[in-house]
């Protein structure tokens, strides 16, 4: 399930800290994984705990803690509105219903083609700039009106051929 390559990536990981300490390396280690394979599975975390010398509950804690870690399938992109206060102040619910009719699916669940997974998220710094999401855990987006959404989706699906 895992392989060689990524074993070593891990290993790579855990040498940055002394030998003591090589549960530092467990956020590096669930990326490595999640880039790998799309998300983290529960065989994954077992591996992970193995490498690192911990309990695999510990390594469940810091998967489930953050929303960057995928912790089944997700479609090609994932859209994390920020739902926040200071988002739901400034539109960041109606944000999310509006993609929620746009792909025709509820807050996480992935459209049938594959193609999206729309989540809410906690705060992305970004308060100012609301509503703001987060496409693939890498793209912000800010001031995100309908037509904006609209646009990010269309050109999304456009880029994909669908």
């Amino acid at each position: 399930m895992i392989s060689d390559s990524t074993r070593a990536r891990f290993a790579r990981e855990v040498a940055k800290y002394p030998a003591d300490q090589k549960q530092s390396a467990v956020m590096a280690c669930l990326s490595i994984v999640q880039q790998e394979e799309g998300y983290v599975s529960a065989d994954s975390e077992r591996v992970i705990a193995e490498v690192l010398d911990m309990p695999v509950i510990a390594v469940h804690e810091v998967t489930t803690f953050y929303n960057m870690y995928n912790q089944q399938p997700v479609g090609k992109f994932k859209l994390n509105v920020c739902t926040n206060l200071p988002c739901q102040l400034r539109d960041g619910y109606k944000a999310l219903h509006h993609l929620e009719g746009k792909l025709g699916i509820k807050m996480g669940e992935t459209t049938p083609d594959g193609l999206f997974t729309l989540q809410q998220c906690e705060c992305l710094g970004a308060c100012a700039d609301s509503p703001v999401m987060l496409v693939n855990d890498r793209t912000m987006c800010s001031f995100m009106s309908n037509d904006k959404l609209d646009q990010l989706v269309d050109g999304l699906r456009a880029a994909e051929g669908k």
